[in-house]
């Protein structure tokens, strides 16, 4: 695959732009978190039940999908516990409108349609595992203090300012970024085997490099072998003892679980028959072409630290 510089710089603006929206929601409060991610899950699942449509060749009333959607929204908000971080108890009751919303336009939305095909059904309903679910465990991990769990070995970290929350999201958009950005370069330069007939712009050269190349990046950020003249005005030595294995082995299931979420969005557009799922940016598609690593390398990354960690 020949390297195209014109694509390339398209490309980097657009992601430019796009970082810029990201961090600004990822690292301002815990409220531009939450809205930034509940935007992504409209989004997706927006997107989402677009690509089932043009799959099963049908048509949802727009109340079935919004019912979809905000039943869904609920696991975002309950695995986050936000509904105690930002409101109280007192008012987490409001919260269960959204399912209940959601319950009451999906059952008028299903009264409207004329015909629901069984599988149709079934493969929209698989959103709220897909999209929700994994936004929420996302929300779950940016409670998570990652200085309380990685408490072995001396390391730098790179969040001075975050008090340990927040770090393993950062952690793997950090990591789906890099190992994007370096896929697409190794792939253009030196690319030659194609990695699946499911996305064959794709090399395993790209792939691998890409892999190695993420892993390779967010260890050494997080790794106490950082010299200190290249994190002095970004980097703090964190006073309790942190393993830097641990960051190595979060960027590589993040990097991993985070190509087969590319490959099964590729799945999804080739059945419907599309080059993108959406257009809000230029040179990079939807929101689930840029956020579909990020739903399938979440809930990895949950596991792991949940079940191997703790």
């Amino acid at each position: 695959m020949a390297f195209n510089w014109q694509t390339f710089k398209t490309r980097t603006l657009t992601a430019a732009i796009f970082v810029v929206v990201m961090l600004a929601g990822l690292l301002i409060n815990r409220w531009t978190f939450f809205i930034l991610f509940s935007i992504i899950h409209f989004g997706c699942w927006w997107e989402y039940l677009k690509l089932v449509e043009k799959i099963h060749k049908t048509t949802f009333h727009k109340y079935f999908k919004w019912g979809l959607m905000l039943i869904g929204y609920l696991l975002l908000i309950w695995f986050g516990l936000l509904i105690y971080h930002l409101v109280g108890e007192s008012l987490a009751f409001l919260f269960l409108l959204f399912p209940i919303a959601g319950f009451i336009l999906l059952m008028i939305g299903i009264s409207k349609t004329n015909l629901l095909d069984s599988r149709s059904f079934v493969s929209a309903i698989l959103g709220v595992l897909y999209i929700s679910l994994s936004m929420g465990l996302m929300e779950n991990l940016y409670y998570t203090d990652a200085f309380d769990i990685f408490r072995q070995g001396r390391g730098f970290i790179i969040v001075e300012f975050f008090g340990g929350l927040g770090v393993l999201p950062l952690v793997i958009i950090f990591t789906l970024w890099i190992n994007d950005t370096m896929a697409y370069i190794v792939g253009s330069l030196i690319g030659k085997t194609p990695l699946s007939k499911i996305s064959p712009k794709k090399t395993w050269e790209g792939t691998i490099g890409g892999i190695i190349l993420s892993i390779f990046i967010i260890g050494l950020l997080f790794s106490s072998n950082v010299p200190l003249y290249l994190t002095r005005n970004f980097l703090k030595q964190y006073p309790y003892p942190i393993n830097n294995l641990y960051w190595y082995l979060t960027a590589a299931i993040t990097a991993i679980a985070g190509t087969f979420g590319d490959l099964l969005e590729s799945k999804l557009k080739r059945r419907a028959g599309v080059k993108d799922s959406g257009h809000i940016m230029p040179g990079h598609g939807g929101f689930l072409d840029r956020f579909d690593s990020l739903l399938i390398a979440t809930p990895f990354v949950w596991l792991y630290v949940y079940f191997f960690m703790q």
